[in-house]
């Protein structure tokens, strides 16, 4: 991928895509192509097709996604397999049919069995049921690791994939109905804060584990492995350790300043009970992720403290 190579980053205006799209920038990457979704709709084939006839871009970033929390994607299941597969679909055969010297397809960790062991190696694929509650996105982002690498075997297409860890930075979503943990307890604490509130309540037991990785450090693997790996098999994007939920509000409590307490509601669901990411693989091709959990979240305080949710 050289300076001047035509890339085209898909959902440029998410999280992980704007994380791109500031990694790329700040290497001194400046022939970048992106469209809003109202400028390109990419679940409609015609359009995506147009698009790449008429841009030819020679990389792809893919991190156009339908997203959600363990709320959205229980309550919105058919939108998030119909959307997500629709994307995929289009994007990675429209990158087929004009040339596209590589790309790059983000997933998900949920594409793992609920009781994987831990930590999750890429290896553990297909061996289980998944979670419940997030299948239907999980079967489309599988499908579109296997979309991926069926077009590498049948067309020699240089298109891999890589499976985040839990994500969180600058662009995140803090709706409560919609969001994931961290930007959610972040958004709660906040504003109770502001409100002089007694106590936050938090879903479940508090005791499952979760791993958290800076946008930034996505950014930073994903241009490292565009520029250094082109084989089949997917790759895990994470830190290597986890934390569990209440241990998080703990540290999001302290960061924020708020000094009521900590409430769980042990009827709402816990979702999988440990997701850590195993990234041997991603170590042994010389990258790890810098951005410690604690920094990393009072950075993004200092960036919303003042936002009206």
């Amino acid at each position: 991928m050289k300076i001047d190579s035509k890339i085209y980053v898909a959902g440029h205006r998410g999280m992980v895509g704007s994380a791109l799209v500031r990694a790329l920038e700040n290497q001194g990457f400046k022939n970048l192509i992106y469209r809003t979704s109202k400028e390109l709709d990419l679940t409609d084939q015609y359009q995506v097709q147009a698009f790449f006839q008429y841009e030819k871009p020679e990389y792809v970033f893919l991190a156009a996604a339908k997203v959600g929390g363990i709320v959205a994607n229980n309550t919105y299941r058919a939108d998030f397999i119909y959307e997500n597969l629709m994307i995929q679909n289009n994007v990675i055969h429209a990158s087929y049919e004009n040339g596209v010297t590589k790309l790059m397809f983000l997933g998900s960790s949920c594409i793992y069995p609920k009781n994987a062991p831990q930590p999750l190696k890429e290896e553990y694929l297909l061996t289980g049921l998944l979670e419940p509650t997030n299948e239907p996105y999980a079967i489309a982002k599988i499908a579109g690791i296997k979309m991926c690498e069926a077009y590498r075997d049948q067309y020699g297409c240089n298109f891999i994939s890589v499976m985040p860890t839990n994500l969180y930075g600058p662009n995140d979503n803090y709706d409560l109905n919609n969001s994931h943990v961290l930007p959610a307890l972040l958004r709660k604490f906040i504003e109770a804060q502001n409100n002089r509130d007694q106590s936050v309540t938090i879903w479940g037991s508090g005791t499952p584990l979760r791993e958290f990785l800076h946008v930034d450090d996505l950014a930073d693997a994903c241009l490292f492995l565009m520029k250094n790996y082109n084989e089949k098999e997917f790759l895990n994007i994470g830190v290597g350790h986890d934390i569990s939920i209440i241990d998080l509000a703990k540290m999001v409590k302290e960061i924020v300043g708020f000094e009521g307490e900590i409430v769980l509601d042990k009827t709402k669901p816990d979702g999988t009970p440990r997701k850590l990411m195993d990234v041997l693989r991603l170590k042994e091709l010389g990258w790890e992720s810098i951005i410690g959990l604690e920094h990393g979240i009072r950075k993004v305080y200092l960036e919303i403290a003042h936002k009206r949710f």
